[in-house]
């Protein structure tokens, strides 16, 4: 036996994981998964909004580009429902109007208010734009 121990190794158990090594292991596996879950979860919430927003901007702008090609323009408000949802507003005013009083030429501030997501949680934006107008062709409604 002496000769054994000065040319091998001496014989050691070998041991596995303890209980609580395994439960600390399990433990901040969970937390970190845990973690990764609601920042993903965050982002598919913050991407859907996102996307919200996108959609609503790309509505309100074709409105308002409807609204801009029109060609005789009148001075008033409308309101709307799309088959989508949204709810449009749009108000057309005279500004100006001390200042263009002698010109050929009147200036109408034309305001797009869109609204999203229902009565708990809605959303809105607005777009405003101004456009000069010969002073014959505004009306009023």
């Amino acid at each position: 036996m002496g000769q054994e121990r000065k040319m091998g190794y001496p014989l050691k158990m070998e041991r596995g994981f303890t209980l609580l090594e395994v439960i600390v292991a399990f433990s901040l596996l969970a937390v970190t998964v845990t973690v990764i879950l609601q920042l993903f979860s965050a982002d598919l919430r913050v991407l859907s909004t996102s996307e919200d927003y996108v959609s609503a901007v790309v509505r309100a702008e074709a409105k308002m580009r409807e609204v801009l090609d029109k060609e005789d323009i009148t001075e008033g408000a409308s309101s709307e429902t799309t088959p989508e949802g949204y709810r449009v507003e749009t108000t057309v005013s005279k500004v100006y109007e001390k200042r263009t009083r002698d010109l050929p030429f009147e200036v109408l501030e034309i305001a797009v208010k869109f609204f999203w997501g229902g009565s708990a949680r809605e959303r809105s934006m607005t777009l405003r734009t101004m456009k000069t107008v010969k002073r014959q062709k505004a009306g009023r409604i």
